[in-house]
């Protein structure tokens, strides 16, 4: 019997010995990069809660974009990991869709610990070193380990005990001999597939990513008539991702779409923070720009000087953007293709109109407690087709110029929302200084006249000045009493022509 089952062991070896082999030379999941888009279309979203007035701030930039990429892959049979690299690093990896596969995607993943100053010394903590001083001119290296987080001071190990990077005398870098193996050097999204047979396809991948921004810029110059205008419009891209998007189809979207989560995710916000190394007390800032891999990489402590302000815009290029319908917003697609460079913003033309009707007057706003601002000068503009406009106007920030000796002068600035055809575009654009507002609510005489304000003209050339004042509370009893009074959706206007160097007073009888 022993002997019987010894024979069976002795046979069956072979047989196992040529299951495992067949085991051991199944081919494991194949790994397929794509590099890069071969073509790309970003479409910017304003920020939610940013208002018209309120200028783009590049260093917390708070909408967001649709990225469309289609890429160009050869997958093999079987399971497959497939990478995109080159994703925008505010990609909300919830929202990509990838199609185009043969039998879909089985899982998705993002690589999110981009390598970058902050990685590298976290994911080098145990390891050695090398600090590198700069001290009269002379370099002295000196191998370390590194004893700290991220977070704080960075503390290193030496043979002679530990130290403080950047609290010496001279200037300090570390250089690292390697490179954390989970650390991308660009921001990459993998997809777990599994395709019946090898094929050459074109995937098109779609996602929402955090760190975009724009805005509507218009430029006003009034013409020597001071009743019409040149009227000139920007778009402005704003971009705070550490991607770069070449030769891309650009759109923005004017109006409100509506979003749950305006937040970005906390993954976002703590990749986004600054390394900084505190030197008991003065903190230095280190780069947060992400590193290139190499055999040795150096990462030096430096104090950056905030971005210089943006170059004037050159004159207008043709052509203008072009405004397309989506549901109730409205989409402007930049013509031909351009780059959404990384950390970067820029403009291009969106509308010009010469000799729009204008108006330039003085007004004031009164609440439901009968409480009355100061005087505003005013842009006032109708946004219709025989008034040279008629076409919809994105919220944004308006400049207006006026010539002066041969030369156009800033005389205000002020915001308009986003306004359809038809409606009436008004911006408030400088407090008055040749118009003042006395606030006087008084009877006079014995017929019981109150004198609610008298507004005076300083000006040596008449002046249109209007009131708009809230059809509740304290100015209600206004209206059937004073017959230049109007109400208009829902206030009361009181509109008159002050005389040059004169005044007009706003009266009603009790």
């Amino acid at each position: 019997m022993r002997r019987a089952v010894q024979r069976l062991i002795r046979g069956l070896i072979p047989v196992l010995a040529l299951l495992l082999g067949a085991l051991l030379a199944l081919p494991a999941g194949a790994q397929i990069v794509s590099s890069g888009p071969d073509t790309v279309a970003v479409t910017i979203y304003r920020a939610p809660d940013r208002s018209a007035d309120t200028p783009i701030d590049r260093s917390w930039l708070r909408g967001y974009a649709l990225i469309t990429e289609r890429r160009r892959v050869s997958i093999p049979a079987g399971r497959t990991t497939l990478r995109f690299e080159g994703v925008a690093a505010g990609i909300l990896p919830e929202s990509a869709i990838v199609t185009g596969l043969p039998n879909g995607v089985r899982e998705k993943n993002l690589d999110a610990d981009l390598l970058s100053p902050r990685s590298l010394y976290s994911g080098s903590f145990g390891r050695p070193v090398t600090i590198r001083r700069t001290i009269a001119k002379r370099i002295v290296e000196e191998p370390a380990i590194i004893r700290s987080g991220p977070d704080g001071a960075a503390i290193l190990q030496t043979r002679n005990g530990f130290v403080a990077v950047d609290c010496e005398p001279g200037r300090e870098a570390l250089v690292y001999d390697h490179v954390p193996a989970n650390a991308p050097a660009r921001p990459t999204l993998s997809v777990a597939l599994e395709s019946p047979a090898a094929a050459n396809v074109t995937v098109t991948l779609s996602y929402l990513a955090w760190g975009f921004d724009w805005q509507a810029d218009y430029v006003a110059t009034v013409r020597p008539d001071g009743r019409t205008a040149d009227l000139f419009a920007w778009l402005t891209l704003a971009s705070s991702d550490t991607t770069r998007f070449a030769d891309a189809e650009a759109m923005v979207v004017a109006g409100n779409a509506a979003r749950d989560d305006r937040a970005p995710p906390p993954w976002l916000r703590r990749r986004g923070g600054a390394q900084t190394f505190e030197c008991f007390p003065h903190p230095i800032a280190v780069s947060q720009g992400v590193a290139s891999r190499a055999d040795s990489i150096v990462v030096t402590a430096a104090r950056f000087a905030a971005p210089p302000p943006p170059a004037p815009p050159p004159p207008p290029p043709p052509p203008m953007a072009r405004q397309e319908d989506l549901g109730d917003l409205k989409l402007y697609r930049v013509p031909g293709r351009t780059t959404v460079a990384a950390l970067a913003q820029k403009q291009v033309a969106m509308l010009a109109r010469k000799a729009v009707p204008i108006e330039l007057l003085y007004t004031v706003r009164g609440d439901e407690s009968g409480r009355i601002d100061a005087p505003m000068l005013t842009l006032r503009v109708e946004n219709r087709k025989d008034a040279g406009l008629g076409v919809a106007l994105p919220a944004g920030r308006v400049a207006v110029l006026q010539p002066r000796d041969g030369t156009s002068l800033l005389i205000g600035e002020g915001a308009i929302a986003d306004k359809a055809i038809g409606e009436r575009v008004e911006a408030r654009i400088a407090p008055a200084t040749q118009v003042t507002l006395e606030d006087r609510r008084k009877t006079v005489g014995g017929d019981g006249v109150v004198e609610l304000m008298t507004v005076r003209n300083a000006n040596p050339h008449p002046i249109q000045f209007e009131a708009r004042l809230d059809g509740k509370g304290f100015f209600q009893d206004l209206i059937g009493r004073n017959a230049a009074v109007t109400r208009k959706d829902g206030a009361l206007i009181w509109a008159v022509t002050v005389p040059a160097n004169g005044a007009q007073t706003l009266s009603y009888s009790q």
